[in-house]
């Protein structure tokens, strides 16, 4: 009996081991999460929730997040531009 207890106790760890990976999803991250990081950190710093030292960081950070979402709505500006402009195509084929 003391037998079967001790082989039960060594089974049960392979037993809890994690189950197996379910496919997840991938996680994406749009412009609209950047922007609301970047308003996040506008409220945070307003509140004092940063402390002397982490200012350079989080001022770093919040001055990449901005050039970047300033980068991507200059070139969607560029592109509507672009799509204004083009000349639409006869569809009659006239």
């Amino acid at each position: 009996m003391a037998k079967e207890k001790a082989e039960a106790a060594v089974a049960a760890p392979e037993e809890q081991q994690a189950p197996a990976v379910e496919a997840q999803e991938p996680v994406s991250i749009t412009v609209t999460d950047l922007q609301a990081l970047v308003n996040l950190i506008d409220v945070a710093s307003s509140r004092g929730a940063f402390r002397g030292p982490e200012l350079t960081a989080v001022g770093t950070l919040y001055s990449k997040l901005a050039s970047f979402l300033q980068q991507v709505t200059d070139a969607s500006a560029e592109q509507q531009a672009a799509a204004a402009t083009a000349p639409v195509a006869d569809e009659g084929g006239q």
